[in-house]
């Protein structure tokens, strides 16, 4: 039974009727329609909810709405006074404190109640006071110095603002702010969670609680007669349509035989999304167990227990992708260079290691969304939280059979991705849904749960790496074998192979090279594109080798990288041969190991306390973007009747602040002012022009050469009216200052207002028309990779890096806590410093999650045993390291607008080869393995014999 309520909210009263299960989260978004206030996890654990009720920050997914009666509640919405920000949020958009968005409303609320109730907080108090609030974009550290500016500043005359005063010509290479920061701070960015369209039916998926079976029966009956329940599907009522990247090997709903536990089984659509839940708890499914595949080695070597009988007749990318019919391996992926056999004849020392790491999830704090309405016509409407609009097109077309034309995709704000929003999920599944339901639109948001079980991950990998070097330190051979456990479906996985084989060997010149690269089926969940594409994983195991050699050698790890570092007239291991626009890897390791105090470490002493150790690890990375060789995007910029622009591109801005990128090569130039240029946020392949897909960080090196030729078009179509006016040949106009003059009279000129629809004549005689200017870009040069040699140039661009770390190792509790980590990537141009630094910083963070803390733990019959923030843990604010300092190169790049290159995935690579490397300098003890769980760490420690010692002048 329901019941009454009366609540302030936001200072005003309001009297509902609520049922007795309805939670604040659910009154505050469904029936009060603030959509600020977001839901991340459901179970208290991500502070996206969070609220301030009666003075105290709550969270308000477990709140009861009939708790909240008589209550005061303020929601973001309370933030900011009309188009005036709070301080709080001013700051927030100052210090670069938002990148996707999604947490921001709910870390503001925190922020706001920590400062009500301690008006002086320590930037230790901030840390534990935002701990419950989960953030995957920022790394937190922009955050927490955005509230301890407000903190001091308030009791020192009020905060100011530090919004940047520039003009034209200024903008590329400034830390203008993001130019969607005020939606994000102000909770006004609607999402795909947000929306609700006319007539929605609500989704829900029944899967199965087995990594392997096959289905004996469905029974639907109990659920189909409840009411509300519009649709049920099974996989049998499906069309049998493969989906997939570049093999097409996956069902929509399982027809047969299932995969992995957390495998979609049983779809229903109904009117609420608690019937949907309720219909999917009634379905029963009888199923046969079956043995399944778990372990990455037994996988490849097995002939008997295949994942995919069926390989040999999928579809799949010929001449790129080679799998293998008869085994579990999806993709082959070879490299050869020189003769192994003769380097390590001339090697005077040879080393063989292997490496392992787990499959972890992406975490964005937007689980996977999407509506879809199927309409008459054969026509299609997709709103999704997806990476790469018209990648969800191309494969949905594909995979139906309907013409590109019909289907119409938009992708609105998302709340972050890394990957794992790439490529198509749910679109098709609520596509025949829909269908089924006559065409009405219809909605499936993942749980948590469903985000870590059913929902792409980051593929594991075992590595074997075999190392040939001389006594002076010169690699001569690498040896490299690469197992990727990519789950039960390649989707990006077989890409990933491919990618981590011709970067297999780090930045690093190798003359004799031989790398496999396998990617492996197993009865996991599957895995996809995961930031660093592949490249954390193989720098794990290729950084933690260099220092491992070098130990052997007696040779410092910093020598022995700079002696066999990329220079310019080497060659890479796919026979690319490094120039002088590559960019140096060499100098990005001398910045870090400066920074860090290399040279002088060893006078230290190690020992800081009876029970902790210090220690100092390097490593260096590299990256190219893995996209096909004719990759291409676009761009259209409009010229509006006052001299503003519009500029449509299909890139997704995701957290990574590419939109603010373009908006400043935009503004300079066209010589506006950045308040004129409007990116249009919500991409739609009905509308807003080809971008092939947002993954590699190459949006803003191919998207920015797309904008700066359209601004050109533009400046050109502007010139060529203007010569008519002003009777003076184009080549002679300038533009600035938003208009186009003679060059040898600037008195002589036409504001853009005046051209950007038509110049019209004191008579009324007009010309020209609307400026519309057009910018395209396709990568040039590339090539398919040899399938026997691997040789080819794969990589329109490399972005080499390198990090430096100090850190501190209980060994009683086998707990680490990173002191200092410094990095250096070289940009090539830096377009925006504090979207650099920021996106170093975030990457930085997730990257010592991934080193630190997570993983994914299966039982022994492939049951995810980890599927929650419960018991899967990223790092919070009270977890980054005391200091985080980063410097950007600039050696510009040949193809880059600039010479600009992408930095986004690259700041989370090699970090957990950096911890490692400090564990082993600070303990002795070598890490073959992460994450550094501290009981991992504690009985690493304990093997090796390492125990307190009391040292003199040293107390605990």
């Amino acid at each position: 039974m329901n019941r009454e309520i009366t609540l302030t909210i936001n200072g005003e009263k309001a009297t509902l009727s609520v049922p007795p299960h309805r939670t604040l989260l659910e009154l505050i978004r469904g029936e009060l329609h603030l959509t600020g206030t977001k839901l991340g996890c459901g179970i208290g654990e991500c502070g996206a909810c969070t609220v301030i009720m009666n003075g105290e920050p709550v969270n308000s997914c477990l709140v009861l709405a009939a708790e909240a009666d008589g209550a005061e509640i303020w929601t973001i919405e309370s933030e900011a006074q009309g188009d005036t920000l709070s301080d709080l949020q001013q700051a927030f958009v100052d210090f670069g404190a938002t990148q996707c968005g999604f947490c921001t409303p709910g870390m503001i609320m925190s922020a706001r109640a920590l400062l009500e109730r301690n008006p002086s907080p320590t930037r230790e108090e901030i840390a534990e006071a935002i701990a419950g609030n989960l953030c995957r974009c920022t790394g937190y550290e922009p955050i927490i110095e955005a509230i301890d500016a407000v903190a001091r500043e308030r009791r020192s005359g009020g905060y100011k603002p530090r919004t940047p005063a520039l003009k034209p010509g200024e903008y590329v290479g400034s830390g203008t702010p993001r130019v969607d920061a005020f939606e994000k701070v102000a909770g006004s960015a609607i999402y795909v969670h947000d929306m609700v369209l006319p007539g929605m039916l609500y989704a829900r998926i029944k899967t199965s609680p087995y990594a392997a079976a096959r289905i004996k029966a469905i029974h639907t009956e109990k659920a189909a007669a409840m009411p509300g329940v519009k649709v049920i599907l099974t996989g049998k009522d499906l069309p049998p349509v493969k989906v997939g990247l570049y093999l097409q090997d996956k069902d929509i709903l399982v027809r047969e035989v299932v995969r992995f536990q957390g495998e979609p089984v049983v779809a229903v659509a109904a009117e609420t999304e608690d019937i949907a839940r309720a219909a999917c708890d009634a379905i029963e499914v009888e199923y046969e167990p079956l043995e399944p595949v778990m372990d990455v080695e037994k996988a490849f070597e097995e002939r008997e227990r295949l994942v995919h009988p069926d390989l040999g007749s999928y579809s799949y990318m010929k001449g790129v992708f080679f799998p293998q019919p008869g085994t579990n391996i999806a993709h082959h992926q070879k490299i050869r260079k020189g003769n192994i056999d003769d380097g390590f004849a001339h090697a005077d020392v040879v080393t063989e290691y292997e490496f392992w790491n787990p499959p972890v999830q992406h975490v964005a704090m937007e689980t996977h969304t999407s509506i879809v309405q199927a309409k008459p016509e054969g026509k299609v409407d997709i709103i999704s939280s997806a990476q790469s609009p018209y990648a969800v097109r191309n494969l949905f077309a594909h995979a139906f059979g309907i013409p590109h034309a019909n289907i119409r995709v938009r992708v609105p704000y998302v709340g972050g991705g890394f990957g794992g929003k790439a490529g198509i999920h749910l679109e098709p599944l609520l596509y025949c849904l829909s269908k089924a339901a006559k065409g009405r639109p219809v909605k499936l948001t993942c749980t948590r749960e469903e985000e870590f079980n059913t929902m792409p991950s980051r593929q594991g990998l075992k590595s074997v790496v075999k190392t040939g070097v001389t006594r002076d330190g010169k690699i001569v051979a690498l040896k490299v074998r690469y197992l990727w456990d990519a789950g039960a479906y390649a989707d990006y996985g077989v890409n990933i192979g491919r990618a981590a084989a011709y970067s297999g060997a780090g930045p690093y010149h190798i003359p004799n090279c031989w790398i496999d690269s396998f990617v492996v089926y197993t009865n996991k969940v599957f895995g996809t594109a995961y930031r660093g594409f592949g490249h954390l994983e193989v720098l794990w195991a290729i950084e933690r080798n260099m220092d491992l050699v070098a130990k052997q050698l007696g040779m410092d790890p910093f020598e022995f990288r700079m002696k066999n570092v990329l220079r310019v007239g080497d060659t890479t291991i796919t026979g690319e041969k490094i120039t002088h626009h590559h960019g140096r890897p060499d100098k990005c390791l001398e910045i870090v190991a400066r920074e860090i105090g290399w040279e002088n470490r060893h006078q230290q002493p190690k020992q800081v306390a009876p029970n902790k150790l210090r220690g100092f690890g390097l490593a260096l990375l590299h990256k190219a973007p893995a996209m096909p060789t004719f990759t291409s995007c676009s761009a259209i910029i409009k010229f509006n009747e006052d001299g503003s622009v519009n500029v449509l591109v299909s890139g997704v801005d995701y957290g990574q602040g590419t939109y603010t990128a373009l908006a400043q090569i935009a503004a300079d130039e066209l010589k506006i002012p950045i308040e004129k240029v409007r990116i249009s946020w919500d991409c739609d392949t009905d509308y807003t022009p080809y971008d092939w897909q947002t993954v590699a960080s190459r949006f803003t090196v191919m998207g920015g050469n797309a904008v700066i030729q359209a601004a050109r078009d533009c400046l050109n179509q502007m010139k060529n009216i203007a010569s008519q006016v002003l009777r003076v040949p184009p080549d002679q106009l300038e533009c600035a200052d938003e208009k186009v003059y003679f060059r040898g009279n600037p008195d002589m000129a036409i504001p853009y207002r005046q051209l950007a629809i038509g110049y019209v004549y004191p008579n009324g005689n007009a010309i020209g028309g609307p400026v519309i200017g057009h910018g395209r870009y396709i990568a040039v040069g590339l090539t398919n990779l040899d399938p026997e040699t691997g040789q080819g140039l794969p990589a329109l661009d490399w972005t080499y890096g390198a990090h430096a770390a100090e850190i501190e190792v209980d060994i009683e509790t086998g707990e680490i806590e990173v002191l200092r980590l410094i990095s250096a990537f070289d940009a090539g141009k830096v377009i925006n410093e504090q979207q650099c630094k920021s996106q170093i910083v975030g990457g930085v963070v997730q990257g010592l999650g991934s080193a630190m803390s997570e993983k994914f733990i299966f039982n022994e019959h492939g049951q995810f045993r980890n599927a929650t923030f419960t018991d899967y843990k990223i790092p919070t604010a009270r977890d980054i390291p005391r200091e985080m300092k980063s410097f950007l190169v600039e050696t510009p790049d040949a193809q880059g607008p600039y010479g600009a290159r992408g930095i986004a995935e690259h700041p989370m690579v090699s970090i957990p080869s950096v911890i490692g490397n400090a564990i082993a300098d600070a303990t002795g003890v070598e890490m073959f393995e992460f994450p550094f769980l501290p009981e991992t760490v504690y009985l690493a420690l304990k093997r090796a014999g390492v125990t307190p010692k009391p040292t003199a002048g040293v107390t605990a």
